[in-house]
């Protein structure tokens, strides 16, 4: 992938592993899909998580009591997330944590289609869930881990961020939005923050389904996406959710602001 001039500028840092029993990490959309299946392979580490979802999570709450906190929160609800953050919650869970980490894994699809069918509701709803929360939420998380030695901020972007696509203008544009906002805070060479935006690739999830249940009209591309998921050439929510944490806890994560999970080899 060719790379811009001030990509060329950018100077990863020394890194090393970091400690999983160490580490405290927020992650959005905890609650299904690759969201789940990070959230799941961190606590199965012994890294504390503070999942925040619409939605809580029976089944790793269930399983790890002791180790993940929940919050039902709708990251669309700009104000609802403002006055969340104003209680100071990040402050308190990363109090006593070696390494924070923030996953800004939360995303919708919708609307799929051209202008003219887009529903404008839809359309602020996944500017805001796609990009303004997890703009919002790195900011603050930044700002409360001053002291660490060392942070990392992980967005789950998507292929789509770089290749156009008929029928996903919003989609394509507001994960578009996090590389681009991931190649800026690289640049800013913040003390101890580490950040990658990382297109996991194609899975088997939810959203998926949702780009199979759409139409070849609104969707010129969904034929290719239905021969995957006939082929079996997906892979599962949790081996990508596996793979992103061993490469969020990994010593090259935040060589590359932008990375493609298929390129990791650890």
């Amino acid at each position: 992938m060719a790379t811009t001039d001030d990509e060329e500028d950018f100077i990863p840092p020394h890194v090393t592993t970091v400690n999983a029993n160490e580490a405290a990490a927020v992650v959005t959309g905890h609650s299904r899909g690759i969201g789940e299946a990070v959230a799941e392979h961190l606590l199965a580490r012994g890294t504390r998580v503070l999942g925040v979802s619409r939605h809580t999570n029976a089944r790793l709450g269930g399983r790890f009591p002791d180790m993940l906190e929940e919050v039902v929160l709708d990251v669309a609800d700009e104000a609802a997330l403002r006055r969340w953050l104003g209680h100071q919650p990040l402050e308190r869970f990363f109090a006593n944590a070696e390494t924070p980490l923030l996953v800004n894994n939360a995303g919708v699809l919708q609307p799929i289609g051209p202008l003219e069918t887009q529903e404008i509701e839809k359309v602020a709803e996944a500017v805001t869930v796609n990009l303004s929360a997890p703009l919002v939420l790195s900011a603050a998380f930044v700002q409360v881990t001053a002291d660490a030695r060392e942070r990392r901020v992980l967005h789950v972007s998507s292929g789509a961020a770089r290749k156009a696509y008929a029928g996903w203008s919003i989609y394509c544009a507001t994960k578009a939005g996090l590389d681009h906002h991931a190649r800026c805070v690289a640049l800013d060479r913040t003390p101890g923050l580490l950040i990658s935006s990382v297109a996991p690739g194609v899975v088997d999830t939810e959203m998926q389904a949702e780009i199979r249940a759409s139409t070849d009209e609104r969707f010129p591309d969904r034929p290719r996406f239905i021969a995957l998921h006939r082929d079996k050439a997906l892979p599962t929510a949790d081996r990508t959710g596996g793979r992103l944490v061993e490469y969020l806890l990994s010593e090259v994560f935040g060589a590359d602001p932008v990375f493609e999970l298929k390129d990791f080899n650890g």
